[in-house]
């Protein structure tokens, strides 16, 4: 029997027929909504001429709603080929940064080539769109006090504060840390670096509280301990308005799992 050969649409001519059903079935499509429309139009005006003040009502409401969606057909046109050109880009993009990707793998060593593959450029993953992991957190019981003071600077700076300063010392009056908030609030910090039994009592507010605002000019006051707080410290703090942070939230904090001092939870908690 011999053996019969087609070609396929990809790789020769169509066979015969299928090139023309395409056209006639467009034509057939044609004509069926031609006909319909008719039939519709027909329809429209029979009813019209039993209902002639609705039928002027409803041309009058279909004019503007014909007009204004052929006004919007060339709109809509420029908007499909603007996202199909944004398409194209980011295709574009995403190719050339796959191969840079390649050649970075290419010219690394047998041995590193899985880590250039796993660990991304930190400064390119810092896009403004996704978040940056904070730094590991230091073990604050661990640090001197001039330590932990310079410690709870870098988590202010970190997480946006601007003039940042370390000011603790003698006769630094209660303040520590200096610091202007994300929102323009000048933010003055004590750092309490105490042990897990020895909690920040209300005499330590107290004192802190007196200077503060009056000395310091604080729009945000904040205590920070790598302990906790007294119930009368909490409650001082609460009439006078001064945040506190203890050795649970300081952690949470470092670590990018809580807010800040001048976040809206830790707002709730003063």
């Amino acid at each position: 029997m011999p053996i019969r050969k087609t070609r396929s649409a990809a790789g020769g001519h169509p066979r015969t027929g299928e090139g023309a059903s395409g056209p006639l079935v467009a034509l057939g499509l044609v004509g069926a909504v031609l006909c319909a429309v008719v039939l519709l139009f027909l329809r429209f005006a029979d009813w019209a001429g039993g209902h002639p003040l609705t039928a002027m009502l409803c041309a009058l409401f279909a004019v503007p709603v014909l007009y204004v969606l052929f006004r919007a057909m060339p709109r809509s046109r420029e908007l499909r080929r603007a996202a199909r050109a944004g398409m194209a880009q980011a295709d574009r993009e995403l190719a050339e940064a796959a191969r840079t990707c390649e050649v970075a793998v290419a010219g690394a060593p047998v041995q590193d080539r899985d880590t250039v593959r796993l660990v991304p450029d930190p400064a390119a993953a810092h896009d403004g769109l996704t978040a940056r992991l904070p730094d590991p957190a230091p073990v604050f019981s661990d640090l001197d006090p001039d330590g932990f003071e310079a410690a709870v600077a870098g988590l202010c700076e970190r997480d946006g504060c601007t003039d940042v300063e370390v000011v603790g010392g003698a006769g630094d009056l209660g303040a520590d840390v200096l610091a202007t908030a994300p929102d323009g609030r000048r933010v003055v910090v004590q750092c309490k670096q105490y042990g897990p039994t020895n909690k920040v009592g209300s005499q330590d507010l107290q004192r802190f509280g007196g200077t503060c605002w009056t000395v310091h000019g604080a729009q945000l006051a904040v205590v920070v301990t790598t302990s906790a707080f007294t119930v009368p410290a909490e409650e001082y703090a609460d009439v006078c308005g001064i945040r506190l942070v203890d050795g649970e939230a300081l952690t949470a904090w470092a670590q990018g799992a809580g807010p800040t001092p001048w976040g809206p939870l830790m707002a709730d908690r003063a």
